[in-house]
């Protein structure tokens, strides 16, 4: 068979390859690839020069062709192990999804968003994953018992964690600061001359949970105050379950002055409880929560909050996972974003 000529570096009878793209720009062919699959990890100058080599060559990816030849899907799935009712009453989801959303905008990927609610769901979607029917997979709202994060490592399916199970995680994930966090909140109703103070913290199979826990914790042992358990009570990041643990602390302890709710959620939930029970915020009792979402800007009076950032978490979820996808061999990237506590009225 005869061989094919080529003029200006374009093949006859076909457009220009990668390879041609490639040495126009001077790179070599897997940073072309990234280029044109929007990954984050190529220099501004480097995606110019492949940028104008496409422009000069003509070059139009084959998405179907690409997809073939790289095995991929081009579809990544959101997965939240949540029933419906927590994902539309808490705004962390939708920030979570509104920053998804907004770092695939300029990609060509297909975001599945999925729900596991049942035993029979979680199966359904193993072995959904277990055929690789998507390139990677967000998982949201991790609980420490959740096989999932597992199964993706056993199955080799690129994925990116928000939150962690543990302080021993070896997926990849992009966290905040959640003691950090903590303790700011704490320290700031110390400052304020709060002694009796109560926390309502969210599940405590939930690393999340636990590091609220060991902040609040931590700063009553260096104020010099005993963590009382009594002044503890678990719920479930929910309005409802801040309402059940506040009519608790009540009970046990009548005397509190201060509430760290370790969400916003709960911390309406808890202020619903103790304006019912007569108690004035933040005459009477200062109010804490976690997340700085819209209900905190919209709380009677506006609750004091730490702010961590669910959007651009969703954002950094989605760069990992592109360069997982990419580059599977690298070393695993665990994020943690700072937090910052916004002081307001309740406190």
């Amino acid at each position: 068979m005869a061989g094919i000529r080529r003029r200006g570096g374009v093949r006859r009878g076909g457009g220009p390859t990668l390879e041609e793209v490639a040495a126009r720009a001077g790179v070599g062919r897997g940073t072309v690839s990234r280029v044109i699959n929007g990954s984050p990890r190529v220099s501004d100058r480097t995606r110019a020069a492949v940028e104008q080599a496409v422009a000069e060559l003509g070059y139009i990816p084959n998405r179907a062709a690409r997809a073939l030849a790289g095995n991929r899907n081009d579809a990544i799935a959101l997965v939240i192990p949540e029933p419906e009712t927590r994902l539309f009453a808490e705004p962390y989801f939708s920030d979570i999804i509104r920053g998804v959303g907004a770092e695939l905008a300029d990609t060509d990927l297909q975001l599945l968003l999925t729900l596991i609610r049942t035993p029979k769901e979680r199966q359904r979607l193993a072995n959904y994953l277990s055929s690789h029917r998507v390139d990677g997979v967000l998982l949201v709202s991790v609980h420490a018992d959740d096989p999932l994060p597992d199964l993706l490592e056993r199955i080799e399916m690129p994925a990116v964690l928000s939150g962690r199970r543990s302080a021993r995680e070896s997926v990849p994930y992009v966290d905040s600061d959640n003691t950090g966090g903590a303790r700011a909140a704490m320290e700031h109703l110390l400052a304020r001359g709060r002694r009796t103070i109560t926390t309502i913290t969210g599940p405590l199979d939930m690393y999340v949970a636990q590091c609220r826990l060991d902040g609040y914790r931590c700063a009553l042992t260096d104020a010099g105050l005993p963590a009382d358990g009594a002044l503890i009570a678990g719920a479930d990041f929910t309005e409802d379950g801040g309402r059940r643990a506040m009519r608790e602390l009540l009970d046990r302890a009548p005397d509190l002055d201060a509430v760290f709710a370790a969400s916003d959620v709960m911390a309406a939930g808890a202020r619903q409880v103790l304006r019912e029970a007569g108690r004035r915020v933040p005459d009477d009792v200062a109010l804490v929560g976690f997340d700085d979402s819209p209900v905190a800007r919209h709380t009677d009076p506006p609750l004091t909050s730490v702010r961590q950032p669910i959007e651009e978490m969703g954002r950094a979820m989605v760069r990992v996972l592109l360069e997982e996808i990419e580059e599977r061999s690298r070393e695993r990237e665990q994020l943690v974003l700072p937090t910052e506590l916004v002081v307001r009225e309740s406190s």
